[in-house]
């Protein structure tokens, strides 16, 4: 099967939308298929085999400027016609889903859109609330051009067809179970996240550093803890304030990890500490768990799908600090009981890998070409009205 994919974000970006495309891609090629990614800034010219195609954009300033809003290009569809696709996969469209949604529609192919970020929650969070009914009238049009809509938790899945999304379906989590391991902690990295003083109760977090990820939340425990220290782990927008805001506590900034450092990194902590209440997975915290690390995390999105509380891990009310305080603080005091989280979570994620789920994947694939067989959802008729944008003309690309 030929696979066309629009991403908004893509290597050397990192985060948990990354994460899943770039594992799918790579199992994509194991399985026999062939891709082709259509992906903003400044991404590699492959990936796993696959054919990277470069497409030019602005970064959002100033409110995100890690993340590029892609133009539209006529390479795009002089790509796309070459490639060929059985189907357009277009992931968390906002700027580049949209162009990539167009264009499929333009040539009749089957399309798959995949929801990965809740851009209502996103847009309140960067202080742009009046953006945010526009934002889920937006979402909510461009994913019914798809022909299949995957969400990657099942509390996103609710969400997003109590947004007016159709035709939707679960997307498998995975998480990589060799990599991330426990047998991965080591000596050395516990100096280092805790700037020599390995004998200190180790929380992590791991994640971008921006302000909808509520990391200032972390003040809170890291004050109260008795003989605590705080590594974050990544990097962001919110960097100088939270050095700020953090600068009288034991907290150590370790800008971004990845491959093998970032499995240490994990194995290594006594806790995660993931406070996020605006994720549609999280990723980061199946990483921790798959190396046998326990986490707390924000009660919120996709998070209660990937956390059994009190099972293999914890969850806190968003906003309740003291409760937050109290899950981190019995955890690194317990040993016994962190071990037994820390045991039943690496069992958990075991069940989960990356072959079955893209296998699924291939499946949502040919379920949308069987879809676009039978019907064909409507154009965005009020997209000028809904966004102020004007899409790419019909006789071109």
């Amino acid at each position: 099967m030929r696979i066309a994919f629009f991403t908004e974000v893509f290597v050397p970006k990192i985060d948990g939308v990354v994460s899943r495309v770039t594992r799918t891609l790579e199992q994509l090629a194991e399985l026999g298929h062939e891709a082709l990614v259509f992906a903003p800034h400044n991404p590699p010219k492959e990936f796993a085999g696959h054919k990277v195609v470069r497409v030019a954009g602005i970064p959002f300033k100033p409110w995100y400027p890690e993340l590029n809003v892609s133009l539209p290009r006529p390479k795009i569809g002089r790509e796309l016609d070459k490639f060929k696709p059985d189907v357009v996969h277009v992931v968390s469209p906002v700027a580049m889903g949209l162009w990539g949604t167009t264009i499929a529609k333009q040539r009749n192919l089957p399309i798959l859109s995949s929801y990965h970020t809740d851009i209502a929650q996103y847009v309140v969070h960067l202080k742009l609330p009046f953006l945010e009914p526009v934002s889920k009238n937006y979402l909510r049009d461009i994913h019914n051009q798809a022909h299949v809509n995957l969400c990657t938790s099942q509390p996103m899945v609710n969400s997003a067809k109590a947004l007016g999304i159709k035709r939707v379906r679960l997307w498998p989590k995975a998480v990589d179970t060799e990599r991330f391991d426990p047998e991965k902690s080591t000596t050395a990295m516990r100096h280092k996240l805790t700037d020599g003083h390995p004998e200190r109760k180790l929380i992590l977090y791991v994640g971008r550093v921006s302000f909808e990820k509520r990391i200032d939340w972390l003040y809170a425990p890291i004050s109260q803890i008795e003989n605590a220290h705080l590594a974050i782990v990544g990097s962001g927008p919110a960097d100088d304030y939270l050095k700020d805001r953090l600068k009288d506590t034991n907290t150590s900034f370790m800008g971004y990890m990845t491959g093998d450092e970032l499995a240490e990194a994990y194995a290594t902590a006594d806790v995660l500490a993931f406070p996020s209440d605006t994720e549609t997975l999280g990723f980061v915290a199946m990483e921790a768990m798959a190396s046998g690390t326990p986490a707390v995390a924000a009660r919120a999105g996709g998070i209660p799908d990937v956390i059994q509380h009190g099972s293999n891990g914890y969850l806190f009310t968003p906003g309740d600090l003291g409760e937050f305080t109290n899950y981190l603080n019995e955890l690194l005091d317990n040993e016994k009981l962190r071990q037994q989280l820390a045991d039943q979570g690496r069992q958990d994620m075991k069940k989960w890998g990356w072959r079955a789920s893209t296998e699924q994947v291939v499946e949502y694939y040919k379920l949308a070409q069987m879809v676009q067989q039978r019907y064909d959802p409507p154009s965005m008729r009020n997209l000028r009205d809904i966004t102020g944008m004007t899409l790419p003309g019909q006789s071109k690309d």
